[in-house]
């Protein structure tokens, strides 16, 4: 409704009317709207009235450059953000409506095994997943199909597959030993030991064993596990009983980061006993979530039977994942972000975050209360913990920081070493020396309070509160 020349101020004048699919006229706009929050409005809402009110309440989130808790990518530039964009309504299932989508995930596909050292890069198989956690189903399917066919009979008479991994494994693992009907086998952390280890791993394989997952780069710590030792105590293991155990290298962080800064670690194709390999794009594959990478060493590593053919939408198309419809934007921004940046961009930007992970660790050490776990200079990650005697614990250290906006996840340790509790400090692109400087101060400007506390606030009654993210 319009006011016209010459009507008088009154009631229609006060009402202000909104049209809500063509024009807003109500100056007051979200302050006067209070939206149902469990069940649908019954009309339609102003688009800047809904954008408003969804704005402000995300104002309540944290600064996602403060979050040292998270591995995922939290910036991009502005012609990444321009290209997802411009890819968001792609669907990555349809290859033949977008084949050229369709040929940027292929060569994704091909830089990944060329920088992982696959034998022939043309022959290695893999594809885009909605993240690391997919890729790691996948791969466990690929593991576990491949020894039914090994061990039909005795599969078939009862025998329980098993998957030897160390307890610092991500939560994706365990979920697909209970999805798919697999012992986890896992191995407890000990003593200064964090992670899986050669031996720990071997003395729990067994005939019934599908593979052995080694971690590059824990989320608990940051360490990288000794895949090349793994290896061969299982090709030790092989000449002593028979029996070929495949391992899957889980490098949802580490595979980019140390192909760029540690090219002379032996951990992924160049280990014949590697079958498979997954990694995070949006973790240091530097892409906003969700894209993970799935890659196998052959198409034998890869049983034929867990790839289907689709015709519906235009053509017949291979597919392997476990999702379906996705949208191609994460994967076009992954080959952007390979082709803007090269292997000395990533380089660049891999020892940087290492560069600033290891001053903090270092200048933390420092501070007198605190006890590093790791250093930093494994991937760009460390933790730490109080010294004993402390009057506070890393838990109100944690509860302090983020008065400040920083979120450390603070956390207790797994089987084994549940006795420890850390902080954990993840230093992603983005994460400068400047503010590496400001977090510091703050930490040390909260020292003097903490050390007056009588004791750690949980022993007085205050819940702990965890932090852990991966």
């Amino acid at each position: 409704m319009a006011l016209h020349k010459g009507q008088g101020r009154g009631e229609d004048e006060r009402r202000l009317p909104v049209s809500p699919l063509h024009v807003l006229t109500d100056p007051l706009g979200s302050m006067q709207l209070a939206p149902p929050l469990h069940r649908l409005p019954r009309v339609p809402i102003p688009p800047p009235v809904a954008y408003q009110l969804i704005h402000d309440e995300l104002m309540l989130d944290g600064n996602a450059r403060l979050n040292l808790a998270t591995f995922v990518t939290t910036q991009m530039d502005e012609h990444a953000d321009r290209l997802m964009a411009e890819c968001r309504d792609k669907n990555m299932i349809d290859k033949d409506e977008y084949p050229q989508t369709a040929e940027l995930e292929r060569r994704c596909v091909a830089i990944l095994a060329d920088l992982w050292h696959a034998p022939d890069p043309a022959a290695a198989v893999g594809c885009s997943t909605t993240g690391s956690s997919e890729a790691c189903m996948l791969a466990g399917m690929a593991l576990k199909r491949r020894w039914t066919a090994r061990n039909a009979d005795r599969y078939a008479a009862g025998a329980r597959p098993n998957l030897v991994m160390g307890v610092n494994v991500q939560v994706c693992w365990e979920k697909f030993c209970n999805f798919w009907e697999v012992e986890a086998r896992l191995v407890p952390m000990e003593g200064e030991r964090f992670h899986l280890s050669a031996e720990e791993a071997v003395a729990r394989c067994d005939e019934n064993t599908i593979g052995v997952v080694g971690i590059l780069g824990s989320t608990f710590d940051g360490s990288y596990e000794p895949i090349a030792e793994i290896c061969a105590a299982l090709d030790a293991f092989q000449e002593r009983t028979g029996l070929d155990v495949p391992v899957h290298v889980d490098g949802a962080s580490g595979g980019m980061v140390a192909p760029f800064l540690d090219p002379e670690l032996k951990w992924d194709f160049r280990l014949p006993r590697v079958a498979s390999i997954n990694a995070s794009g949006h973790k240091y594959g530097l892409v906003y979530p969700g894209v993970g990478w799935a890659l196998w060493r052959d198409g034998e590593a890869l049983p034929e039977e867990l790839v289907f053919k689709v015709n519906y939408l235009g053509g017949e198309m291979p597919t392997f994942a476990l999702n379906f419809s996705r949208p191609g934007a994460e994967v076009v921004a992954q080959y952007y972000a390979f082709l803007r940046l090269g292997f000395g961009g990533y380089h660049a930007i891999q020892q940087a975050c290492r560069d600033v992970a290891e001053y903090l660790a270092a200048e933390i050490a420092k501070c007198g209360p605190f006890r590093l776990i790791t250093k930093g200079d494994q991937l760009p990650v460390f933790a730490f913990t109080t010294v004993d005697g402390c009057p506070f614990d890393v838990f109100d250290v944690s509860r302090r920081l983020r008065e400040r906006g920083w979120q450390v996840p603070a956390y207790t340790f797994p089987e084994g070493r549940t006795d420890l509790a850390v902080l954990r400090v993840v230093c992603r692109n983005g994460f400068s020396r400047d503010l590496a400087d400001l977090l510091l101060a703050d930490l040390r400007r909260l020292l003097p309070e903490l050390e007056r506390q009588p004791a750690p606030l949980s022993e007085l009654g205050m819940p702990q509160r965890s932090g852990f993210h991966h």
